[in-house]
């Protein structure tokens, strides 16, 4: 392993807080620890001064922090800058995982850096930790105007739609442990090949 490689000590899923929102396309990052937490058999645990829900995962290249954020969406950053500052870690030590409007449903991409696209959960983690952080965003699709797009992320997610996120998240758990290591380009590679 290069010494350049972070391993990944923060992976924050965004979304909303409540049961309004559980089922909406803006939830994906929730449904990705949902899925990372039951794929560990984890325990999240709500914890105040990170403003958000909390788990540890043990690996062999030391403790991960599973993280959903308790502040609504446009306050996410917020709450992963709090854990990162509380155990020192850098932002290209976290990934963040966010639903994505422009790739369709059933796709993902992995990449580091880059601006927030109008996602307030990313522009909220921009502002917190700056760019460097690695993304893992979830398709969703687009509703194809700019000005449906509050209403569709908000909006309750059909189940065949739901169905091809949750394939894109189980495809990405099996590159998790290559992510958490900080092998991304391998980790690339599996998860944008079709």
């Amino acid at each position: 392993m290069s010494s350049d490689t972070n391993n990944i000590q923060i992976i924050a899923g965004l979304g909303n807080p409540g049961n309004e929102y559980e089922r909406t396309r803006h939830n994906a990052g929730f449904w990705f620890i949902d899925q990372l937490i039951s794929h560990y058999n984890l325990t999240l645990k709500s914890e105040s001064k990170f403003l958000g829900d909390v788990a540890k995962l043990n690996t062999p290249s030391g403790n991960v922090w599973l993280l959903k954020p308790t502040t609504f969406m446009n306050r996410s950053g917020q709450s992963i800058a709090r854990l990162a500052q509380f155990y020192k870690i850098k932002p290209e030590e976290i990934l963040v995982v966010h639903d994505e409007l422009d790739l369709p449903p059933g796709t993902l991409k992995l990449k580091q850096g880059g601006g927030h696209g109008g996602h307030n959960g990313l522009r909220d983690s921009i502002v917190h930790l700056g760019k460097n952080f690695y993304r893992l965003r979830l398709g969703i699709g687009h509703p194809g105007n700019k000005e449906q797009v509050v209403g569709f992320v908000l909006g309750k997610t059909p189940q065949n739609e739901k169905t091809l996120i949750e394939s894109s998240i189980d495809k990405s758990i099996d590159s998790i442990e290559l992510i958490m290591q900080g092998d991304m380009q391998k980790a690339m590679n599996q998860l944008h090949a079709k």
